[in-house]
This record gives C-alpha cells, structure tokens and sequence, in this order.
C-alpha cells in the first residue's frame, strides 16, 4: 500500500457556496471524507496547507508548497495537491523549478466544479491524481480529465469544460483510465536527490504587445523590475517603425535588466532569426524562449532571477531545458 500525502491549498474542488459566489471553504475532515471513498489500496494523509481561491495564489505561496514537500519527502511514496486551475499551471511550473531531482510523482489536480455538487469532474480528477500518485516515477505532473501532464507544459486553454488543460508543445505523459495508467511518453530522471531550491525574485514584467504600444511603458519596467518577458508578434517581431520599441529596449539591456523575448501564439514557439522584425531586436542581449509557455516562463525567470542578476548566466539558465520545459535551445544557426 502506497502512502501518499495530499496538500489542499485551496480552489473550486474545496469551494462552497456563500453570498459572495463560491468560496474555497471545505475543512480538512470534509476533504478526507471524499478521499476515504477511493477504491485505492492508498494510505491517504491530508493537510490543508491554506485555502484560497487560486486567483490569490502568489510566489511565496509556491515556497509555501515546496517546503511541504520538502519536508515530508521521505515519510511518503507520492504527493498530490489540490489547486485552483486559474494559476494552476503556474504553480505546477514553479515547482518542477524548485524541486529538483525528484523521484516520486508530485501531482497537481483540481476542478472546474466544486467536488460536493452532485454534478462535479472532482471526484474522478481526484481519483484519477491519487492513481498517478502511486507511479513510480519522478518529476511534478498535472492530471486533469484523464490526461498527465508535465509539470511544465500544461496550460488552461477552457475557463468551464472539464478538458480545461491541455499540454502543448509537448506529449502527454499519460491517460487514466480507472486504474489503468497508460503511456505515451515516460520521462527518464537523471537524479534522484530531492534538491530543493526555493529562491525566487517577483521583480518580473508581462509585457503583450499590440499595434500602439508606446515605448514609454519602458520607463517604467526600467525604473520598477528587474525582469520583462515580451510576448512579441508571431516568430518574435518587435515593432521598429513609428512607435520604435528597439531603443527602449536596448535601454534596459544596457541597465542589467533581463529582457525575454516570447511570443503570443500558443503553439510551435519562435524563431527570432526568421524574419527583420526579430533580427533587429536579437542584436541585443535578449533572452529567447524557443517553445516555453507563459506559464513556465514567468516562474522559471523569477526563480533565475532569485540566483543571480548577471544576464549571461541569466540567459544561459533560461535558455537551457530544465524539466523538458524547452524542446529545442532556438539558438541561430552560424
């Protein structure tokens, strides 16, 4: 029998109904009820780690979990925690950062209807999680509507429909089907020493372009962050004509502030060599993202940042694959 321990933070799988709309208020006990009904041959341990709506989940609550983790490694075979599935993904990024090494499953799930209605996917999503908690295999990995995710590709693409994540960029580890776990893909763990690294620095910008940006928006991540992703047009074009971003961002280069640049499209990432519109900007001492998902790269940069501000070593991080969050390194071709 596997002994798991299940970390609840919070989301609609714990939510109540109260005047306000829905809350995340189950208590512990009422959790514990809903997992003692699991046919698993599982050994569940519950603790309620906080309760919030997953909207208010910030980088210090990311620690927060990590240390649990951490701390409670070696008394458990897997892990699973409940989250809400706004910034879920966010969360499970973050920590296939910090916990390094892993070889047990730290599994995310949760819902899109809370888990006392009669009509709720949190039943099977929790079913489902603990099942894939009892793998053995290690790395942190979302499971949602049958389907395991890596830890760092997993995105929420539907704000009601139960198939709310999907992974992109990147296979599906697995599908669930009652107990029966099948795989499509199985990451392969070089290390098998939980190193736990919990630096992080918020200090970051999300920057979307849009036709009539103004460069001055520039100033003020200047002055504020130490950070700023660009989510640029296409392959990585970066506007130069009329409203001239490029000298803006040389600026902030030229201060030690770490520019990413990304792009909008979901899928395929970018190729900043591609096209002029890319090239100009690659001149600079820019950081690409090949085929990370926003919701890798904003911890992934927070959790660089929070190792050192020296932009080689910066770019050398984020531009290396850690947790299969990067395909391919995109650098030019000579």
């Amino acid at each position: 029998m596997k002994r798991l321990l299940l970390l609840a933070t919070g989301g609609t799988i714990a939510s109540v109904e109260s005047k306000e709309g829905l809350v995340p208020g189950m208590s512990a006990e009422e959790l514990l009820n809903y997992f003692e009904k699991s046919t698993l041959p599982v050994d569940v341990t519950c603790k309620i780690l906080m309760n919030r709506d997953s909207t208010n989940i910030q980088p210090e609550h990311w620690v927060t979990m990590a240390e649990a983790i951490a701390s409670n490694y070696d008394q458990f075979d897997g892990f699973v925690i409940t989250h809400g599935t706004d910034t879920l993904a966010y969360t499970s990024a973050a920590l296939s950062y910090m916990l390094q090494g892993l070889d047990k499953p730290v599994v995310l799930t949760g819902s899109q209807v809370p888990i006392s209605f009669k009509k709720t996917d949190a039943k099977k999503n929790l079913t489902d999680a603990l099942r894939f908690a009892c793998e053995d295999i290690g790395g942190v990995f979302v499971v949602f509507d049958g389907r395991v995710i890596v830890g760092t590709r997993a995105v929420k693409m539907r704000t009601k429909s139960y198939d709310a994540f999907e992974s992109i960029n990147h296979p599906y580890v697995a599908s669930i089907k009652g107990n029966d776990v099948t795989y499509f893909w199985k990451p392969e763990v070089t290390e098998n020493k939980l190193i736990v690294d919990k630096s992080l620095c918020s200090d970051v910008f999300l920057l979307k372009l849009f036709p009539g940006i103004k460069p001055e928006i520039f100033d003020y991540i200047k002055s504020t962050y130490k950070g700023v992703i660009i989510e640029s047009f296409g392959n990585g074009g970066v506007p130069f004509e009329d409203r001239n971003l490029l000298p803006k961002i040389k600026e902030l280069t030229e201060v030690g502030i770490a520019v990413l640049i990304s792009t909008q499209c979901l899928e395929e990432g970018q190729d900043l060599y591609l096209y002029e519109v890319g090239r100009k900007v690659a001149q600079y001492d820019v950081i690409i993202s090949g085929d990370m998902n926003t919701e890798a790269i904003v911890p992934k940069l927070m959790w660089v940042l929070g190792k050192t501000i020296k932009l080689s070593e910066i770019k050398q991080i984020i531009e290396t694959s850690i947790a299969w969050d990067l395909s391919t390194n995109w650098e030019k071709n000579d």
